[in-house]
């Protein structure tokens, strides 16, 4: 894993592209009212966004995590406190959505409108990203 990578052009729209269609599902999900996959998918957005820019600055393929904030932390990313917090929130979204032990709390907490506020933040992270690619 530590040797540089060939065609890293490739790779980064490889994850800059599954990041999109993760954020389409995102949509659908939410248009559906299925809040906590819905948040799951924002989730994935900013993982596969983050793992580009890892490929891109690093020219080696990204670390092997789901947490996003040790992901940017392992960037270098110069982020404001409340992009490290969003970050780290939505990082549970992950684990709630995934594991059966968290689920049922995890979709009682996902209103509309609690998921609307995560999905707003997770648009101004995704765009914030893309301008880092």
């Amino acid at each position: 894993m530590n040797e540089k990578i060939e065609h890293k052009e490739k790779i980064v729209q490889h994850w800059i592209d599954s990041s999109e269609q993760n954020y389409s599902t995102m949509q659908n999900l939410i248009d559906s009212k299925d809040y906590s996959w819905a948040l799951f998918m924002g989730h994935l957005v900013i993982e596969k966004l983050l793992k580009a820019i890892y490929v891109k600055n690093f020219q080696r393929h990204s670390v092997f995590t789901h947490d996003l904030l040790r992901l940017s932390n392992k960037i270098g990313l110069n982020m404001t406190d409340d992009q490290q917090e969003w970050l780290d929130r939505i990082t549970t979204f992950n684990l709630n959505a995934r594991y059966d032990n968290y689920k049922q709390d995890f979709y009682k907490l996902c209103t509309k409108e609690f998921t609307s506020e995560w999905i707003v933040k997770i648009e101004k992270l995704k765009q914030w990203l893309i301008n880092q690619l």
